[in-house]
């Protein structure tokens, strides 16, 4: 019984995982051919998250992440940030910027941790929660590039504030987490800046891998 359980489960974390892809929903029989289950096995899948308010279905049967997983994801974040926090810190201090961890919310980056330098004069104030398109900024662009396979570090200028600089790289290896590392600054930054930078998300990634 423990083993067809733990089957069961790790079969409604798969399913949970392939909705979370977007692309629109899937009907039970696209979620049984790309699961590479029997669409009885799905369907009973589907009546036990669907009584938990994980997935629901739409008026034309398709199948959708459903809204109590924002529960799930509104208690993570506390965590996420406690880990990054040590991250951020010594990459604030290293690189003298405002140090932040952003992760992706839909079309959205959503900066879940935030840390400013300690020992600068004048520093970027960027507030944790702030909420900015992917498309726009050093931390959306490498949030992009992760959904692509790349792990290059990315610049950006005065897209989300006149005049402030931005360098961001992708958290890799976490398939369950779609977020970059950068950092923020209105002053010029040194070139060690985009590997230093890199180097805290891969240290992040090992964190909470």
């Amino acid at each position: 019984m423990a083993a067809e359980s733990a089957q069961t489960l790790e079969r409604g974390l798969r399913l949970l995982r392939l909705l979370a892809d977007g692309g629109g929903g899937r009907t039970p029989t696209e979620l049984s051919a790309e699961l590479s289950l029997s669409r009885p096995v799905v369907y009973r899948l589907l009546t036990t998250l669907m009584s938990e308010g994980f997935v629901r279905r739409d008026a034309e049967g398709r199948v959708h992440l459903g809204f109590g997983v924002l529960a799930l994801a509104q208690a993570v974040q506390p965590l996420l940030r406690a880990a990054a926090v040590p991250t951020l810190r010594r990459l604030a201090e290293q690189v003298g910027a405002t140090a932040h961890l952003t992760v992706a919310e839909g079309d959205d980056g959503l900066a879940v941790a935030v840390v400013e330098p300690s020992w600068t004069h004048m520093h970027v104030a960027y507030r944790e929660g702030s909420r900015h398109p992917l498309a726009k900024g050093a931390a959306g662009q490498a949030i992009l590039a992760l959904r692509e396979g790349r792990h290059d570090y990315f610049l950006s200028e005065g897209q989300l504030q006149e005049g402030a600089r931005g360098v961001a790289a992708p958290v890799p290896g976490l398939p369950w987490l779609e977020a970059s590392v950068g950092v923020v600054t209105f002053g010029p930054l040194e070139e060690a800046t985009g590997p230093r930078v890199v180097a805290a998300a891969a240290e992040l990634a090992a964190v909470l891998g």
